[in-house]
């Protein structure tokens, strides 16, 4: 058996998931890999057969997406170049963790084209939702990489085909320690920004991973280093506490290892929202943004916080079993649909 899996290569939690899905997928076939987008910081260990320039958000600096800069770095002409080419009528099975390219190739060509990612499971109707609605980002979320069937990964399994977090198993061998520090990564705000507000809390050892500086530096009580995956998971690890945004793998790794959470969404990505009314819902406190208003609340986590206690098993071969099962018989009962239907 042939199969595209096609992984969005924007932030780096997908990548992080792939890392892992990958070794389960190949067991059932010959596996071609597809990355799209440019503002990853993972190394994806594997083969990789198509490396496209995709449809990427840009991170900002002030909290939330770059609209300007999302805008201005669109190929579009390369985009749907790139859609038409694909040979994705060459696979048996394509799998699809939140890609553009792939999952409009598969449209075009009425190919099945099956989704395994978190956005699916945002995607969910039984998914907990923000107080307030976002039309456009919810269309975005749905039309974005559209799919025919659908297996999602959420904070908690809450529907059949949705499952808890893929804790890749760098994270799932370390021993969890407490060296008292917190490990802060908030791609979407400026070092600047950060340092200003953090050294505020002068009792605190922060450790501040940086999207936006290639060059470690000190100030006070915080140190900035760029982003590093091994060093990354070494200080979450070893931290007492993680602050960061709400994006997925993210906050999942820091709960799987037993650290208090802080969470604060980008603003303008509907996702991180939703994320964040999901993650309230098991005890997390959110922030919506990092500002003085947010002193007193971040100084309560610092002193009151606790760790939320969840249970996330190593499911991944069970899940890849699933889906190669239900999406490889000649009749298949359907996930929940995605690209069809009201929103």
């Amino acid at each position: 058996m042939k199969i595209l899996f096609a992984i969005q290569g924007t932030g780096n939690g997908h990548l992080s998931r792939a890392r892992d899905v990958y070794p389960e997928l190949a067991k059932y076939g010959e596996v071609d890999v597809l990355i799209s987008g440019i503002q990853a910081d993972v190394d994806f260990p594997y083969p990789v057969k198509y490396r496209l320039y995709g449809m990427s958000f840009i991170f900002g600096n002030k909290g939330g997406v770059d609209i300007w800069q999302t805008a201005k770095k669109l190929k579009l002409f390369r985009l749907i170049k790139d859609i038409k080419k694909l040979p994705v009528q060459d696979y048996d099975l394509v799998i699809n963790d939140f890609e553009p390219v792939s999952a409009w190739a598969c449209k075009l060509k009425n190919i099945d084209c099956i989704g395994l990612s978190h956005q699916s499971a945002v995607l969910s109707p039984y998914a907990p939702l923000p107080e307030h609605s976002d039309l456009k980002g919810k269309l975005v979320l749905k039309y974005y990489a559209p799919v025919t069937e659908a297996y999602g990964f959420h904070f908690r399994a809450f529907s059949k085909n949705v499952f808890t977090p893929v804790i890749r198993k760098q994270v799932r061998d370390i021993t969890p320690s407490n060296e008292g520090h917190y490990t802060v990564y908030l791609p979407a705000y400026d070092d600047e920004t950060i340092v200003a507000h953090l050294s505020f809390f002068e009792n605190v050892k922060w450790q501040v991973f940086s999207k936006h500086n290639k060059i470690p530096f000190s100030f006070k009580n915080i140190s900035v280093q760029p982003i590093e995956n091994d060093a990354f998971i070494k200080s979450m690890a070893a931290s007492t506490g993680v602050l960061c945004g709400a994006g997925f793998e993210g906050p999942a790794e820091a709960l799987f290892l037993g650290k208090k959470l802080l969470v604060i969404p980008m603003q303008q990505q509907y996702e991180q929202q939703c994320n964040a009314a999901a993650l309230e819902t098991i005890g997390v406190p959110v922030i919506k943004y990092l500002g003085r208003k947010y002193y007193e609340r971040i100084t309560w986590w610092l002193v009151a916080g606790n760790a939320v206690p969840v249970n996330y098993p190593d499911m991944t071969a069970q899940i890849v079993a699933q889906v190669i099962r239900e999406n490889t018989q000649p009749v298949r009962k359907p996930a929940f649909v995605l690209s069809t239907g009201s929103v």
